[in-house]
């Protein structure tokens, strides 16, 4: 058996990065700040070395670390999930996707109103996405106007409720603005369709029915790497929508971080050889790093903890296990937004020796760790965890 487990815990930041102030995030620091105020416990994530990386407020170093560990620097430009999890897969953005602080342009509605025939569009602006619901949705059910918004986030994104207009024709808007409209100057990260349910005052997400339209990774990257040379690819969670589904031998969707560990366990217990099992814990950042719920998060990160120990029980000695995260999501700062921070890392294989990994010069060491894991020749960017 020879696999490689790859966990990312979405919005896990450990601290500003050097260039953080120029996305005006440069007081962040997402674990530290849910490890102060959340007090939360985590004895689990402390073995393997998480409060090694840096002084946490309830998460203690200890004498010798079950993983090796450090902390990772993203020298993509941006901030998002799409730019963090390709640079993961060895991709390296040179220019951000294009963001709209004052919304879209008026070129965009009107593409978007003429192509999926509707009337008119409510809001188009930066909304977060629980209160847009709130604040338009009564309107949009009235007028049957789709409610369009964007965040700081390199995203254009439509909320319909699904008594007002179908859940399957949500997705045919959304991927006909991925194709059509989202493109060249417009070109965004995701296009993600957000549809909900209920009444005035009672208004909700579908978390599960959310779909997100990527733009297309550009190969070759680790992904494609893997499957030429034979080795199974499995995304659990969001993953492969951010991967516009490219590069995986199956997917498997997720509602919560409890089924993601659940559809984790179960992958790993059905024993598949060569593999490369690429998961994403969403809450962490979805429902409390976006909501500003430092409580919340640290509640979130106790529930991944106590999975630790079976996770590692699932592991055979030659598995590989890398834990880490995708950008900062600070729930104790003054905005909702992604923060621009150094992700923490911790690489756990049975019997291997721990060390420290020190700060690494770009999340792609993990693309490229995981090739010469698996004896493949590595273009990418990105130096392996042993040099």
């Amino acid at each position: 058996m020879k696999r490689v487990v790859l966990l990312v815990i979405d919005g896990l930041g450990i601290g500003a990065q050097e260039d953080a102030d120029q996305y005006g995030d440069s007081l962040a620091d997402t674990l530290g700040h849910v490890s102060e105020i959340s007090e939360c416990e985590l004895p689990n994530f402390a073995k393997l070395g998480l409060g090694n990386i840096k002084p946490l407020a309830s998460v203690p170093p200890v004498e010798k670390p079950l993983a090796s560990w450090g902390k990772m620097r993203e020298v993509s430009a941006g901030k998002d999930s799409t730019t963090g999890h390709w640079e993961l897969a060895g991709i390296h953005l040179d220019r951000p996707f294009p963001t709209f602080p004052s919304g879209f342009p008026e070129s965009v509605i009107d593409a978007f109103c003429e192509q999926t025939g509707v009337q008119g569009v409510l809001c188009n602006a930066p909304y977060s996405g629980t209160d847009v619901i709130r604040d338009y949705g009564e309107a949009h059910c009235e007028t049957g106007q789709p409610i369009v918004y964007t965040s700081a986030d390199s995203v254009f994104q439509v909320a319909c409720h699904v008594d007002v207009v179908s859940v399957d024709v949500l997705y045919e808007w959304c991927e006909l603005a991925r194709n059509e409209i989202m493109v060249g100057e417009f070109e965004v990260g995701r296009v993600i369709a957000r549809p909900f349910t209920g009444s005035p005052g009672t208004y909700e997400r579908i978390s599960d029915q959310r779909r997100d339209f990527s733009s297309v990774p550009p190969e070759p990257n680790l992904l494609s790497l893997l499957q030429e040379n034979g080795i199974k690819t499995y995304s659990i969670g969001k993953v492969a929508d951010l991967f516009a589904g490219n590069g995986f031998t199956q997917y498997r969707k997720t509602r919560s971080n409890a089924e993601g560990v659940s559809q984790l366990l179960s992958l790993l217990s059905a024993k598949m050889d060569r593999s490369f099992v690429f998961t994403n814990l969403i809450d962490t950042d979805q429902i409390y790093g976006h909501r500003q719920d430092p409580d919340g998060y640290g509640r979130a990160l106790e529930e991944i903890d106590r999975a630790i120990p079976a996770l590692i029980g699932k592991l055979d000695p030659e598995d590989l296990l890398i834990i880490t995260g995708d950008h900062g999501n600070d729930p104790a700062d003054d905005s909702t937004d992604h923060t621009r921070e150094f992700v923490p890392l911790l690489v756990y294989q049975q019997g291997s020796a721990a060390g420290g990994l020190n700060i690494r010069e770009t999340f792609s060491d993990v693309s490229a760790t995981t090739l010469d894991f698996f004896g493949i020749s590595n273009p990418l960017p990105g130096r392996t965890f042993g040099r």
